[in-house]
């Protein structure tokens, strides 16, 4: 189980690098069609940046989230595959998690209505809870 415990991670891994490659796609075109120069560039939300496309800087900025609240899911993820007691529970909730998260990425870059981003977030949060209960039982008992 604990290599099933490792799959939900190098997916949730293997998407960011897939937002990455997105983010690249738009924003590179982006900047050259607006003439932005990259040393303008340095801070995501300097004024330069801000003339980019809303569809443009929604894709930059998810792949941002993908660098937040996933830390917390890697942790957890880890400490229960590494524990050699990752249940069928654990993998359900990572690859729930990691489903939710693939999701909201793909909500924010194409529609981004804000409410339902914010559910998708919520209920990946919500997944989040138990995983780091199981991994905290699995290192205290």
């Amino acid at each position: 189980m604990t290599q099933t415990m490792l799959l939900p991670v190098a997916t949730l891994v293997a998407w960011t690098l897939v937002m990455a490659v997105w983010m690249l796609a738009t924003r590179v075109p982006a900047m050259k069609a607006a003439k932005i120069h990259p040393q303008k560039a340095l801070h995501a939300r300097s004024e330069a940046m801000s003339a980019l496309p809303s569809e443009v800087r929604q894709v930059a900025d998810n792949y941002n989230h993908l660098m937040e609240q996933p830390t917390i899911f890697y942790a957890v993820a880890l400490v229960i595959a590494i524990s050699g007691e990752a249940a069928a529970i654990d993998v359900w909730l990572a690859s729930a998690y990691v489903a939710v998260r693939i999701a909201h990425s793909i909500w924010q870059a194409t529609k981004n209505v804000v409410m339902i981003r914010f559910y998708l977030f919520l209920a990946g949060s919500a997944l989040l809870f138990p995983l780091a209960g199981r991994a905290l039982y699995l290192l205290l008992t």
